[in-house]
């Protein structure tokens, strides 16, 4: 009679035992997701949305734009674009145009977004170092961007403190005025000041905090159904057929 306990009892422990192992791992598969309206400056007309989703170390940014700069020389404009951080976590107003121009410089931007944390770029370097190769930007009036890579901690940092920026950069010269056309960028001298200087920008704003990897829908914020509340309802069936184990047990007790 008391084999047959034990024999009853055995799946039990182990079914208890693969809910113990999975748990931990549940628990910290957690991710949280930062999303911005992008806004137009220096009159772009420009508009768009982004989300970065971080977990284990990793971004993934995923961003749609439209109402930017068509060309450039002929070519698709290439749109240089970047996290940045260590400003105030705003984007500039007039206010910030100190030369008068008519022109928000990334210079004169800075002290409101701050400096470059990450560049958003297509392939390859994602640090400040990357932040005016023009062959890495995304081009055209209209794209959509997504890429997971490294997240450094730095930008994490302002991501956390609310105060990470996207700005994406470059003007059509047409639209600057007639003494702004003339200057050469405050990035890259060899350019004019139109290609450099804001086009977009948005403050990144935790939208989703805690949510499991795999449960937050890039840009939409919703959860999955799958393979977490699988797991969760198998745990509770587990519980189930331990308490009926033990329910049997009993009754062969008395037998």
């Amino acid at each position: 009679m008391l084999k047959k306990s034990a024999f009853i009892a055995v799946p039990a422990l182990a079914l208890f035992a693969a809910v113990a192992a999975a748990s931990p791992a549940m628990a910290a598969s957690t991710s949280t997701s930062y999303q911005a309206t992008l806004a137009p400056i220096n009159g772009s007309h420009a508009s768009g949305t982004v989300v970065v989703t971080v977990a284990g170390g990793q971004a993934t940014v995923t961003e749609k734009v439209t109402g930017l700069a068509a060309t450039f020389g002929g070519k698709p404009y290439p749109h240089v674009q970047h996290i940045h951080v260590g400003g105030k976590g705003v984007c500039p107003t007039t206010a910030a145009d100190t030369s008068k121009d008519g022109v928000i410089s990334t210079t004169e931007g800075a002290p409101f977004y701050g400096g470059i944390g990450t560049t958003l770029s297509t392939s390859g370097d994602v640090s400040p170092a990357a932040g005016t190769t023009l062959t890495v930007a995304p081009a055209g009036s209209t794209f959509t961007y997504q890429r997971t890579f490294p997240l450094n901690a730095v930008t994490l940092a302002s991501l956390q403190a609310g105060t990470a920026v996207v700005v994406v950069h470059g003007l059509d010269p047409a639209t600057l005025s007639a003494a702004a056309q003339k200057e050469k960028s405050d990035l890259v001298p060899s350019l004019p000041l139109a290609a450099t200087s804001p086009a977009l920008c948005g403050t990144l704003v935790a939208s989703q905090v805690g949510m499991p990897v795999g449960g937050a829908q890039t840009g939409g914020g919703g959860t999955s159904t799958g393979p977490n509340l699988g797991l969760l309802g198998l745990g509770g069936g587990l519980f189930v057929a331990a308490a009926g184990t033990l329910v049997a047990r009993r009754k062969m007790a008395r037998n």
